[in-house]
């Protein structure tokens, strides 16, 4: 398995980081890979312009197959984060910055065999960087508002969990793979990789994205990170509670109760149940008041979450009533 080993100092200076390219990274292997069937939900909207153009490049086709190998990504794809806030033009500059050699080496490490000949051309980096802009400007870049949203909610939750419990109680949460296995010993992932000691490095960040499952960053020997699948990944889509909870609650108040099993601003609701601002700021009130609800400020905006017995509401309301049981 691979184990990091991480000082005590690096893992107090760790951070959680929201990263436009890693998300946009996960975007491209829902779109060459898709696994999951919300990848495959989610790109269907965009699936016969990317073959298109890949149709017209066929020097990109070729990179994107030998970037994403059957266990290891190509490491241009897997950069960690050089600032906290880094914006999508600073990370593909990051990859703008490799040479076409070492783009090539980059694909040569994730499988056997010698590489496509198309990759043997010039200009490779350039063609690595404008796949990757492209799928920031036709897939991710319109949605940024909403996934950016979903990914600082993500990030409000796990911080709120790790100041009560501390990382070991945040690990086993990020990623089916990770777990802390004491003595400054992470695991990242299940691959028969040796322990990779980082006594050199300077910065460890764990960063949420839309994917199926989790990747490690690094820009070694100085930067590393941890890819994990964000809470509520693309969907949306919520089962309606039976009537038993909006008769208690009222339906309205009950479709944004259900919404709250991770952290939702009062727009998103809003965007999400059709209700107007204050409608929704009312009901948020009121959820507050019962303590069915619990909020904090991110940034700009301020963010609301189910509490225990907000939890308890919402759970019991899905679970369908017993034989002969009265509703």
């Amino acid at each position: 398995m691979g184990v990091w080993q991480v000082p005590v100092d690096l893992l107090a200076r760790s951070r959680f980081t929201i990263s436009p390219m890693t998300d946009t990274v996960a975007a491209l292997l829902s779109l060459h890979r898709p696994r999951r069937p919300w990848q495959h939900a989610w790109r269907r909207p965009y699936a016969a312009a990317y073959e298109q153009m890949l149709a017209r490049r066929p020097v990109v086709r070729a990179l994107v197959v030998a970037a994403f190998g059957r266990r290891y990504m190509a490491d241009f794809l897997t950069l960690a984060p050089a600032s906290a806030t880094p914006t999508f033009a600073e990370e593909l500059a990051a990859v703008m910055a490799r040479p076409d050699e070492q783009i090539r080496a980059d694909l040569r490490a994730t499988r056997p065999g010698p590489l496509d000949g198309v990759l043997s051309v010039d200009g490779l980096t350039r063609e690595a960087a404008f796949v990757l802009d492209w799928v920031w400007t036709h897939t991710v870049r319109p949605e940024w508002a909403v996934r950016e949203q979903r990914l600082r909610a993500d990030v409000v939750a796990r911080t709120a969990r790790l100041s009560t419990e501390g990382w070991a109680g945040v690990f086993p949460d990020l990623a089916d793979t990770m777990q802390w296995l004491g003595d400054g010993r992470l695991r990242v992932n299940d691959l028969p990789d040796p322990p990779l000691p980082l006594d050199q490095a300077e910065q460890l960040s764990f960063v949420p994205a839309h994917c199926g499952h989790g990747w490690v960053l690094w820009d070694q020997p100085t930067r590393f990170g941890m890819v994990y699948p964000v809470r509520g990944v693309l969907a949306d889509t919520v089962p309606p509670a039976p009537d038993g909870l909006d008769r208690l609650i009222g339906p309205n108040r009950a479709a944004i109760l259900r919404r709250l099993g991770t952290p939702v601003s009062t727009s998103h609701l809003a965007a999400l149940t059709g209700l107007s601002l204050g409608s929704v700021s009312d009901h948020l009130r009121v959820l507050l008041d019962a303590g069915a609800v619990t909020k904090q400020r991110s940034g700009r905006e301020v963010l609301y979450w189910r509490t225990a017995f907000g939890a308890v509401l919402a759970d019991r309301s899905a679970v369908p009533p017993a034989p002969g049981r009265p509703d």
